[in-house]
């Protein structure tokens, strides 16, 4: 593995899809196939096919002596105004693994490199398209009629770059042979750069759950109606917001309101309806499901309280994706060995590897994030610790390979 040369093409992608307002490489667009055309011109330069699946993602293959292959990548996509590294670290590090097995031979197995389709969700609200397509967990009617700003439908933008929505699923026929996945990418947060960390290896991705909590009080006029005899629906929200606060901190979780807005919505009236956007994630099942019973219960207190009605409509879920134990002990070892410390942390971010766990042995190593902000154009990480992080991913598919040759990861029929 040479960092330094994927550093290069990460820095030659940020001059091609980027400005001072950050990255621009958001999927089904020109900027993003500009991007890919980027990507292909690197992987042109090895041995092996490139191809792209029904669901848009885009494969190249270097066969190896045994049975099957290693899946490594990540996704070249980004949010409007994002970042140089998230995602594309991950998809640069697998150009740069295929460029060190064919100049020192077959590997024990083949490996694969994947840049997902549309991981980021940014166009039409949808994230890990291609990725949960090829895993089968994509509900085509639940995505096709999707706008995006200016209303056009997801169904016929992505028919414009050769995806037929109903043959999405058909991506998930290059999963077979599959033996593992290996995922590189920025931490996105503070831990690591709080530690003084350059790496650390995933323990999986945190389960979610997304709540709507609807606050109905009475409207009123502000002058007119006494304090005590208010049906404030806002402050029962601001109550509650609050209380759920506390609820992740007594679980060890995160719990976010990330938005409220109230009806009549004008400064001489109380609040008579609120709505309270809540997003929770934790690591363990057991944790997360307790959060959820605490943030209802803040709810309803807070509602009692303030004389509201109280819903809380789900929005989204899904439930955490621990990694493969025996890859979490292979990466743990190739980030000591490059130089990071024996640390493991959970991803609150969902990445294609949460897709790709529910069906093969999987593993992600994180760089450090510093300043420790993604999504925005100031996110970045020192070059030292970009080095140390994609030396241990290399390590950890090394390692992984040889498991695989001795029979420890079978090939997916």
């Amino acid at each position: 593995m040479n960092p330094d040369r994927v550093i290069e093409d990460l820095r030659e992608l940020a001059r091609l899809t980027g400005d001072a307002d950050g990255a621009h490489r958001l999927c089904w667009t020109e900027c993003w196939a500009r991007a890919r055309e980027f990507l292909r011109s690197r992987l042109d330069e090895l041995p092996g096919d490139v191809s792209i699946d029904a669901a848009g993602n885009l494969w190249a293959h270097l066969p190896g002596d045994g049975e099957g292959f290693v899946i490594v990548g990540s996704h070249v996509d980004s949010v409007p105004a994002g970042g140089w590294l998230d995602g594309a670290l991950g998809v640069f590090a697998a150009v740069e693994v295929l460029r060190a097995q064919a100049a020192g031979g077959p590997a024990p197995v083949g490996v694969r490199l994947v840049d997902w389709a549309d991981e980021e969700g940014a166009r039409f609200g949808r994230s890990l398209f291609g990725s949960s397509a090829c895993a089968g967990t994509l509900e085509v009617d639940e995505v096709r009629d999707l706008r995006d700003r200016g209303g056009e439908r997801l169904e016929e933008v992505v028919a414009r770059y050769g995806v037929e929505l109903e043959r999405a699923h058909e991506s998930g026929a290059r999963l077979r042979g599959a033996r593992a996945y290996l995922e590189l990418h920025i931490e996105q947060g503070p831990v690591l750069e709080s530690r003084g960390e350059a790496a650390a290896t995933v323990l999986g991705t945190c389960g979610v759950e997304r709540h709507v909590g609807v606050f109905t009080g009475q409207a009123a006029h502000a002058g007119a109606t006494p304090m005590g005899m208010r049906r404030d629906s806002f402050a029962a929200a601001a109550q509650a917001a609050l209380a759920i606060r506390e609820v992740a901190f007594r679980h060890d979780g995160v719990c976010t309101v990330g938005g409220a807005t109230s009806e009549p919505g004008v400064i001489t009236a109380v609040a008579g309806r609120t709505e309270m956007l809540l997003d929770q994630r934790h690591l363990d099942p057991g944790k997360l499901a307790a959060m959820l019973a605490g943030a209802r219960e803040a709810c309803e207190q807070a509602g009692a309280d303030h004389g509201c009605e109280v819903e809380l409509r789900h929005v989204w879920s899904i439930p955490p994706i621990p990694f493969d134990d025996r890859l979490i002990e292979v990466a743990r070892g190739a980030v000591v060995a490059a130089g990071g410390k024996n640390t493991a942390i959970p991803s609150g971010p969902l990445h294609d590897a949460a897709e790709m766990a529910r069906l093969l042995p999987t593993v992600m190593v994180f760089s450090s994030s510093s300043p420790p902000v993604s999504h925005t154009k100031e996110e970045d990480t020192p070059e030292g610790d970009l080095r140390v992080a994609i030396e241990a991913y290399g390590r950890t598919l090394q390692a992984t390979l040889e498991r695989a040759a001795a029979g420890d990861l079978p090939p997916r029929a």
